[in-house]
């Protein structure tokens, strides 16, 4: 599975693909952003569109850093997130 990495606000953003499925497979993917390891991990989940290749990984490949910023910035806490495992 491809990674990425993006700095916000100079902070080194490990990104990759989330794997989950939804009724969208095929027109909307989902996006983890993580920063940090043990108990100061942050992990924040985003989706989007993508505009050229239909596939996760190579998707992610194609975002330039600029498009994977504007992603972060629409993302929110993995805690409200099906992705990371949010259950109510």
């Amino acid at each position: 599975m491809p990674t990425r990495t993006v700095t916000i606000a100079g902070q080194a953003w490990q990104v990759f693909p989330s794997g989950r499925v939804t009724a969208n497979e095929h027109d909307e993917f989902g996006l983890i952003f993580v920063h940090g390891t043990g108990a100061d991990r942050r992990v924040r989940i985003t989706r989007y569109s993508p505009v050229g290749a239909r596939s996760r990984e190579r998707s992610l490949v194609e975002l330039s850093e600029a498009d994977l910023q504007r992603l972060f910035q629409t993302s929110q806490p993995s805690s409200t997130s099906p992705e990371a495992d949010y259950s109510p």
